[in-house]
């Protein structure tokens, strides 16, 4: 089921989130809508809260970006309860957007290389290194388990020229090309 994104000005994106017990039975029905949810939205990464949920969760997709990041070809998996446990001092600037920030894109520092420590939909724990786009996707999705969205990385002035766009977000003057949740 294609479920709605909550856009920038939700409370959800801004709670802390919980971790995923082993025991949780709505996982594969959760990491499959999610799924189908990314792919509707035409996105690269979508975290628990995006979709309302405050569960230490995300899932990356960079299949789309194979012709111009070629590692990212088979780039697809959960992250359950991830943990960032190093970051390479070196980092690399990057325009990100993001789908509960329709319409906004900055640059945006970060490490160039991670490590992150995560269970696979199977609660199985593993240690993986990511580089480049990689890391910068996984460090996007983290952010959004931590309450961060990435315009809390930009610099002082660059806020100021986004926000009257996070306030026509808010006030509903912005409308997605796919199914949202509609800010209170």
């Amino acid at each position: 089921m294609i479920l709605p994104i909550y856009l920038y000005g939700q409370p959800a994106l801004r709670k802390p989130t919980e971790e995923v017990p082993a025991d949780f039975a709505e996982l594969p029905q959760l990491l499959e809508d999610m799924q189908q949810t990314l792919t509707s939205a035409e996105g690269c990464g979508l975290a628990a809260p995006q979709i309302g949920r405050s569960l230490r969760l995300f899932i990356v997709d960079g299949t789309e970006l194979g012709e111009d990041y070629p590692d990212c070809v088979n780039f697809r998996q959960a992250f359950i309860n991830p943990e960032i446990v190093q970051e390479s001092e070196e980092t690399s600037v990057y325009s990100e957007g993001c789908l509960s920030l329709p319409g906004i894109s900055e640059n945006v520092e970060r490490p160039r290389t991670i490590k992150v420590r995560y269970q696979s939909p199977d609660f199985q724990w593993h240690e993986e290194e990511f580089t480049d786009f990689k890391a910068r996707i996984v460090l996007h999705e983290y952010d959004h388990l931590e309450a961060h969205v990435f315009t809390d990385r930009i610099s002082p002035i660059r806020k100021q020229f986004v926000r009257g766009k996070l306030t026509n977000i808010v006030k509903g003057k912005t409308i997605p090309r796919y199914r949202f949740r509609k800010n209170n």
